[in-house]
């Protein structure tokens, strides 16, 4: 099959200096992990009030994402697994682009009906570097180099099902730093807006195009926070999730059938 050429391709690619294995994935999503949530407790942080002020943003934003922006950087370029977490060898149908386009449009909208008068410039300059650093981290992390590993032992569903489901278990922590069981929400709602960004890779080809859909949602949600009459993100999130998780397996199980039937008439051939 085709897909088992590509991962065969992946693994024997001179620059990769270390060959794809779960296991390294693995270790720098739990070290990127550690590094974030200890630059969490160290500065003491209260997430519902992170986007309150300079202060806030600069220590509970700024701050750990810059951290786990190193460790990022520093894993990946040992690895050499910059090319395959960036670049998508094979990409969906163009309209499974639909969902990340709408994830796009509600972010937007979501900013143009609050009310930013409480932003002072320095916190417009954290917002923008802290988002830009989430979609970077988080999307290399768990879309990009996790994806390269994951895909040296499983198909395509498990690939997005692991590493979503990582992505999603990473905000559980969020507990102890004042939303209690509220986390639990949030994770199910990461998992659906993850399983968007994880459509945003893989149909447009490139990882950047999900870094920058998770960079546009975070900046919309944290500038919007305390602002918006109207938290249209929050309110329409848990439809997207929805639609995420009904549509994903789907279009995978249809890419799974023609790969099966291109391996048949090959053979047959």
């Amino acid at each position: 099959m085709s897909i088992n050429r590509d991962k065969l391709q992946e693994s024997l690619d001179p620059a990769l200096r270390v060959r794809p294995r779960v296991g390294w994935g693995v270790l720098t999503y739990f070290l990127y992990s550690a590094v974030f949530y200890a630059i969490f407790v160290l500065n003491g942080i209260d997430y519902t009030r992170v986007g309150e002020s300079e202060r806030t943003l600069l220590l509970w934003y700024i701050a750990p994402l810059s951290g786990g922006a190193v460790l990022t950087i520093t894993m990946v370029t040992i690895y050499g697994w910059w090319r395959p977490s960036l670049v998508e060898r094979r990409r969906l149908s163009r309209w499974t682009m639909t969902l990340p386009i709408i994830m796009m449009v509600i972010a937007i909208v979501n900013m143009l009906i609050g009310d930013f008068t409480r932003i002072t410039p320095l916190m417009w300059l954290y917002l923008i570097l802290g988002s830009i650093m989430v979609g970077f981290n988080e999307e290399m992390i768990n879309r990009g180099q996790l994806i390269v590993a994951l895909r040296s032992r499983f198909g395509e569903t498990g690939v997005w099902l692991l590493s979503t489901a990582m992505f999603a278990v990473f905000h559980l922590p969020n507990m102890f730093w004042g939303i209690g069981a509220g986390a639990l929400f949030q994770v199910m709602i990461a998992f659906g807006l993850g399983s968007i960004f994880y459509l945003a890779r893989r149909s447009t080809g490139s990882l950047v195009a999900s870094m920058f859909l998770h960079g546009l949602w975070d900046f919309s949600v944290f500038s919007a926070n305390g602002a918006s009459a109207l938290p249209i993100a929050g309110l329409l999130a848990p439809l997207l999730v929805i639609a995420a998780v009904i549509t994903v397996p789907i279009i995978l199980r249809r890419e799974r059938g023609r790969d099966s039937a291109q391996s048949v008439s090959r053979s047959v051939g």
